[in-house]
């Protein structure tokens, strides 16, 4: 895409909705139950939580998918599921949101759930229900990964440390041996399996936990570049909450402040960045204008409750 393209906002959408974003990775189905506190319970000293209503929204890399989706993209979602009712409904909620699935049911485990107490939009309880996929289901979806491949523009790999990513080395290798490019949110403290990729997007956190604390500025830049060039990467974003995000590549850094106006809930604001940031250079745009769009998705998405989407109206409204 030209650089003028780029300002013209009709000629981007339209681009938009011709790109098209493979999600792999870890997904689950994220669900909240409301209510309110009054008194504390007779058995333990514990609150009571009489539940009002419930919700549930994808997670993980189905919400990557969602938000692509949200902003006119052409999602397709491959992934690992129990053969259960969570499967079928985070099967529901995708196609809901016009995310193409191509969802591997396992038997022999449950699901991936995250259930989640609020009152008052606080957090009072989180409850984890998950399971490791089989190593049949796993190299079942490596073959189709490498078969729809063709049909797409942008791969977005998505780890959140739940099994599904057990052979992100040969999707890497594949997706680069097909000329496309490969961007990865990643998980844990070795990040030696994701070499080769196009792009990291770590958190603040996360890039801490891999290579220790800094002193400044500048001993985070040494440390970004020297983890880009270890791992043989064209760029490294760290998004840093309040700070902003930071783009490592060999011709330079570039930063963008914050632009979030109220901080409500950070959860899932990693998955809205990587699936804008993919979206946007499957749309033509280089690194750093499809960061620039990441930055300003993320500012809208943390001012939302939950595992949440910006839909393209929020987006693209003013510019």
């Amino acid at each position: 895409m030209k650089p003028s393209v780029a300002a013209d906002l009709p000629a981007l959408r339209s681009a938009i909705a011709a790109a098209r974003v493979l999600v792999v990775g870890d997904v689950m189905l994220d669900r909240y139950w409301f209510g309110d506190v009054e008194r504390i319970s007779p058995e333990a000293p514990v609150p009571v939580a009489r539940i009002r209503r419930t919700d549930e929204r994808a997670g993980g890399a189905a919400n990557v998918a969602r938000n692509i989706a949200a902003l006119g993209g052409q999602a397709t979602l491959l992934a690992v599921v129990g053969d259960d009712e969570p499967g079928n409904s985070l099967e529901r909620l995708l196609h809901a949101s016009g995310v193409s699935t191509q969802l591997h049911r396992d038997a022999s485990i449950a699901t991936t759930v995250k259930l989640r107490v609020l009152a008052k939009q606080q957090q009072l309880l989180r409850i984890d229900f998950e399971e490791m996929p089989s190593h049949d289901v796993l190299e079942n979806k490596l073959d189709d990964f490498r078969r729809l491949l063709a049909a797409t523009d942008v791969v977005i790999l998505s780890d959140y440390g739940k099994g599904g990513l057990r052979h992100v080395e040969a999707m890497i290798a594949a997706a680069r041996a097909a000329g496309k490019p490969v961007l990865v949110d990643p998980k844990g403290d070795d990040y030696s399996h994701y070499r080769g990729a196009t792009l990291l997007t770590p958190n603040r956190s996360e890039f801490r936990q891999v290579m220790g604390h800094w002193r400044d500025d500048g001993d985070f830049s040494v440390k970004a570049q020297s983890l880009r060039e270890q791992l043989n990467l064209d760029a490294l974003l760290v998004t840093r909450s309040e700070e902003g995000m930071t783009l490592f590549r060999p011709q330079g850094v570039t930063h963008k402040p914050t632009v979030a106006r109220e901080v409500y809930d950070v959860s899932g604001a990693g998955d809205t960045v990587i699936a804008t940031l993919g979206l946007m250079l499957a749309a033509g745009l280089d690194l750093p204008q499809a960061m620039d769009w990441s930055n300003r998705a993320a500012g809208i998405v943390v001012g939302k409750l939950g595992t949440a989407v910006v839909q393209a109206q929020e987006l693209f409204d003013g510019h």
